[in-house]
């Protein structure tokens, strides 16, 4: 059956029953590059049959099969990947709000403020003129809206940190509170870390940064080679949340070996050259944080906080 939403529980489901399942990485298997090209379910099916019995006799390249995760470990990841969704919100209602009152020529008032809601009916207009009352009562449904979201985004983070400190030694909490010690790395990030790649078992380095989708996807073909960027075709979240940790990890770790290893490379101040390895460091990061919290492999030049 192919991963996803449906396979996981499925697979867990046979296994219950003792009926052994696998989960397939759709994206693992090879489709027809025909532009219109016959798609049903049977033929779905048979194609997914033929890559299956490949795999079953050992022959690479026909498919390959994804770790079905456990109720708990789906669990886990809930507060983080909610607690995203939820800053997205934020984010869009106060740029709703914000426009509305740039198109009443309103640009000096900050809707999230502590006061925002109250300071509403004092704000007066370029002309002198207090706000429309459609636009005014618009606005007052937003600050509720936005005031509820930043309620339940404060909510998940006091729980979190109430899981932390009930259950300081268990398993992806201690790699948390470790990761945490990394200056640079904050709770949010180190939770989202830890339950997203680094409490997967991994079988190496390349695992890992296959996982985080910062391996890249060269095209080559007799004496022409260039590449293409990322594959992307491991986890968006971690590869987005790598790629703005190695940024801030150049700020707050800067005689680390990591650091300096990038900018030896790039001393010529390219932006381009910047980008590129921007990337390479992302991938080199997320393998020297997974071996710090797996072997407890020291980071070369990194300041740690003290252990609280």
């Amino acid at each position: 059956m192919p991963a996803g939403r449906d396979g996981f529980w499925l697979a867990r489901w046979l296994a219950v029953r003792g009926v052994e399942a696998h989960a397939i990485h759709p994206s693992s298997v090879a489709v027809s590059r025909e532009h219109r090209r016959a798609k049903t379910d049977r033929l779905d099916t048979e194609l997914l049959k033929r890559g299956f019995l490949g795999w079953l006799r050992g022959e690479r390249g026909h498919c390959s099969m994804a770790r079905v995760p456990t109720i708990a470990e789906e669990d886990a990841r809930r507060p983080t990947r909610e607690r995203e969704c939820l800053v997205g919100e934020r984010t869009r209602l106060v740029n709703r709000m914000k426009g509305t009152l740039a198109r009443l020529g309103i640009r000096n008032f900050k809707p999230t403020r502590r006061q925002a809601a109250e300071r509403l009916a004092t704000v007066r207009t370029p002309e002198g003129m207090p706000l429309p009352p459609n636009a005014l009562a618009e606005l007052q449904r937003n600050m509720a809206r936005l005031g509820f979201v930043v309620s339940q985004i404060r909510e998940i983070e006091k729980a979190r940190q109430k899981r932390l400190e009930q259950h300081p030694e268990t398993g992806p909490h201690t790699m948390v509170r470790l990761l945490a010690r990394v200056v640079g790395i904050g709770i949010e990030t180190a939770d989202m870390l830890v339950n997203e790649v680094l409490s997967r078992p991994m079988r190496d380095r390349r695992a890992v940064a296959r996982y985080a989708g910062l391996t890249g996807a060269p095209n080559e073909s007799g004496a022409q080679r260039r590449e293409q960027g990322l594959a992307r075709a491991g986890n968006a979240r971690v590869r987005r949340g790598m790629i703005q940790l190695a940024w801030r990890f150049l700020r707050f770790q800067k005689q680390s070996a990591l650091a300096l290893w990038y900018r030896a490379r790039t001393a010529d101040s390219r932006i381009g050259t910047r980008k590129t390895m921007i990337v390479a460091l992302a991938r080199k990061l997320v393998i020297a944080l997974w071996r710090f919290v797996t072997t407890g492999e020291t980071l070369e030049g990194v300041v740690l906080r003290p252990a609280g």
